[in-house]
């Protein structure tokens, strides 16, 4: 009988400490359109804005990531998209800030220096990750980004081009899917009700 009980103790013990099933994200009451199937998180290495490599997948880890390719001379699209989702976050708890990593990757190395950079994303949050790297790096990284790649469009000068890129905000959550995508035109209140459902519903 003692034998008995001592195997059905150890099989509780366990059944006790098998690993729980990761939670199957549901993306429902979210303002952006959902992504069937979701889109795994894309592994690549760049480069901060402070000289240290940055490896997405790794790095991001646990985290809900916003992952957005724009470039700091950007007219409209880009300062919005940040301006937007740093006014959410400013009004939401210290919880769903630590929840939270906004990596921006450029699609103009030739100008978006990592000083310039790192100026720019401060304007907006000073917590925000700009990667940059070579041009075979970045093609790279937007391929497995599924974002397309930049297309330089010419200006009235040289140095006047402007970029033209994804206006599309993935947002992987911790299972390391992007089940919802966030196009140009989400409003800040949008920003800041998804975010939330974004880090506690994953």
């Amino acid at each position: 009988m003692r034998h008995f009980v001592a195997l059905l103790a150890t099989a509780t013990l366990a059944f006790a400490c098998k690993p729980a099933e990761p939670k199957v994200f549901n993306p429902e009451g979210l303002s952006g359109p959902q992504i069937s199937p979701p889109l795994p998180k894309p592994d690549f290495m760049l480069t901060t804005t402070e000289g240290k490599p940055f490896d997405l997948r790794k790095d991001t880890e646990g985290y809900v990531t916003l992952l957005f390719f724009g470039y700091t001379h950007c007219p409209d699209v880009c300062p919005v998209h940040l301006a937007n989702i740093a006014a959410a976050l400013a009004k939401l708890s210290p919880e769903v800030n630590g929840a939270v990593k906004v990596v921006f990757v450029t699609t103009d190395p030739e100008r978006d220096t990592p000083a310039l950079m790192r100026a720019w994303l401060d304007k907006f949050d000073r917590r925000f990750i700009g990667l940059t790297g070579d041009s075979l790096a970045l093609a790279n990284a937007a391929k497995v980004s599924h974002v397309g790649q930049a297309i330089r469009e010419p200006g009235p000068t040289d140095s006047t081009y402007t970029v033209g890129h994804s206006a599309m905000v993935w947002a992987f959550t911790r299972d390391n899917l992007a089940h919802v995508a966030y196009p140009f035109g989400i409003r800040q209140s949008d920003w800041a009700k998804d975010l939330v459902i974004l880090t506690r519903g994953s």
